[in-house]
């Protein structure tokens, strides 16, 4: 038997404040999963806005105008 198989027939012995409790935690958990991805997430923007800056310290930037040409607009 699977842990999902064994938690889906302790669910069904379960009293409902013991199930609520359980709701309560896996929600808890999903919530923590969802702040960790998007915590990753903002550090990978932050260093791709640090990497922009950089280039645009050694690069220099492009006009409004070119930019429009050069995609065609």
């Amino acid at each position: 038997m699977n842990t999902k198989e064994r938690l889906i027939k302790a669910i069904e012995k379960a009293p409902e404040s013991r199930l609520e409790k359980v709701l309560s935690y896996l929600l808890f958990l999903e919530t923590q999963e969802a702040e960790a991805i998007e915590a990753i997430e903002n550090q990978e923007d932050l260093e791709d806005a640090l990497i922009a800056l950089e280039e645009v310290k050694t690069e220099g930037t492009v006009s409004w105008e070119s930019l429009k040409s050069e995609v065609g607009l």
